[in-house]
């Protein structure tokens, strides 16, 4: 198996959302405990990540939406939207998992590892500049993207983003920006509202918000075919010099919040398309971080394939 880094903690699992929340600590906890049974983990390089400095949060958020996360953790406040649930350890996971992805960033472009995975919560996608939103606090793989400019001097980032819901945060982030390249493919009508066709990016960005759509129902072949037929071609005008992809898990048959198809094969045929981007046009580096999910088992088993996909030689 290549060298994969898989990056958690476990002050992930102090953000506390309440009973019969679906982001809870037991979604981490079932992805870990599966891939110690199956033995994948200890082919992995494991880390922990720190918190980072409050300055790579505002590439993506204000100054005045950090503060008001930190003191309404603090202060004992339940929740920042009807779904964004939070406790008082909320805003240090949060960090946590900011400083995921910017460890996964640092890992594979400096080649420590090939590859990465952040197993981390809170999610990210849908916060935006000044707003939690569906169970999201901080955007953390726009901020890893923004990092990864910003450090490393990468001028082409592509997100891919496959949760069932679209990622809303993340587009706005980066709507007029022609550096990031952000594709989504996700259920339609759906929370957020967001992610029609028609909306293809602003400005000097327009043209690099790639939105695709789908209808209830959809599955293994349409969504291995909206990766082939429109991302890898996208992906081919673009050449990125790193792939960023969030990866929920959520349009499993068997996610409760949704209601889409797909099946571990249709993840692990995603992956590998994917994968297949970055080595050809980013040296090979791809950090995934983790979105949604909600049905334990196959959360662990479709994490699990991600990785074996991404670890084969």
């Amino acid at each position: 198996m290549r060298p994969i880094s898989f990056i958690s903690h476990p002050d992930y699992l102090k953000h506390e959302t309440g009973r019969h929340h679906p982001e809870d600590p037991a979604r981490l906890t079932a992805i870990t405990r599966h891939l110690e049974t199956t033995g994948m983990l200890a082919q992995l390089i494991q880390a922990e990540p720190s918190e980072p400095s409050l300055d790579w949060l505002t590439l993506a958020h204000t100054p005045e939406y950090i503060s008001t996360v930190e003191t309404a953790c603090t202060s004992g406040v339940k929740a920042l939207d009807p779904d964004t649930c939070i406790s008082p350890d909320s805003y240090h996971a949060a960090l946590l998992a900011v400083g995921g992805g910017l460890l996964a960033i640092d890992q594979v472009v400096e080649g420590y590892a090939v590859n990465a995975f952040v197993a981390l919560r809170p999610p990210g996608h849908h916060a935006e500049r000044d707003r939690a939103m569906g169970f999201c606090l901080f955007n953390n793989i726009a901020i890893a993207a923004r990092y990864a400019q910003r450090r490393y001097g990468l001028k082409r980032v592509l997100i891919v983003d496959w949760d069932v819901h679209h990622g809303n945060g993340t587009q706005h982030t980066f709507e007029d920006d022609p550096s990031v390249l952000f594709f989504s493919t996700h259920q339609f009508p759906f929370y957020p509202g967001t992610g029609r066709t028609s909306e293809r990016g602003t400005g000097a960005g327009l043209g690099y918000t790639l939105n695709v759509p789908l209808a209830v129902g959809c599955g293994d072949n349409e969504y291995r075919e909206v990766i082939e037929k429109i991302l890898y071609p996208a992906a081919q005008a673009f050449e990125p010099q790193l792939v960023l992809v969030s990866a929920g898990f959520d349009a499993h048959r068997d996610d409760p919040l949704a209601g889409m198809n797909v099946t571990e094969d249709g993840y692990a045929q995603m992956t590998s398309i994917v994968r297949d981007i970055a080595e050809r046009y980013s040296e090979g580096r791809l950090v995934s971080l983790l979105e949604g999910g909600y049905n334990l088992e196959a959360l662990a088993r479709s994490v699990e394939r991600h990785l074996h996909v991404l670890g084969q030689s």
